[in-house]
């Protein structure tokens, strides 16, 4: 039997741990083989991209504001906030940070991510984030 609360609880703690900044922990949260967006990107990806992300905003953070769980399915909508000091080099956030002078400022956008989990071990990964906004907050787009 699929216990949802168990689940949820494991994003959770896997949010946790990525707020403390210890991304080779938060990364552990995911199998072996875990896929992002239906691509295999395996555990080493996904510490890559976390890595990836905390040099290019250091004191990172994701408040979760609510989160859904059914079966092996959880949901989490939050405030996905950083300040730009780092130069990305993984395309992440659609790709639009990498080789960018940091700009020092700050950012806070709403992200939703559903995550599927086995075995207490984060399996698949989607996400929806506002990085157009991020990208206009961040002063290299301009604000609507």
């Amino acid at each position: 039997m699929i216990d949802s609360e168990t689940n949820r609880k494991v994003v959770q703690d896997n949010w946790d741990v990525f707020n403390r900044g210890d991304m080779a922990a938060a990364a552990g949260f995911f199998a072996e083989d875990t896929r992002n967006h239906g691509r295999p990107v395996g555990r080493a990806g996904v510490l890559a991209v976390l890595k990836d992300i905390q040099t290019t905003f250091p004191d990172v953070h994701f408040a979760s504001l609510e989160s859904i769980a059914e079966g092996e399915w959880v949901s989490v909508r939050g405030m996905f906030s950083g300040t730009h000091r780092g130069i990305g080099r993984i395309p992440v956030n659609g790709g639009m940070l990498v080789g960018v002078q940091p700009t020092g400022r700050h950012f806070e956008v709403q992200h939703i991510h559903i995550f599927q989990v086995r075995d207490s071990k984060i399996i698949e990964h989607f996400a929806n984030r506002d990085d157009l906004g991020m990208m206009q907050q961040l002063g290299l787009l301009p604000a609507q």
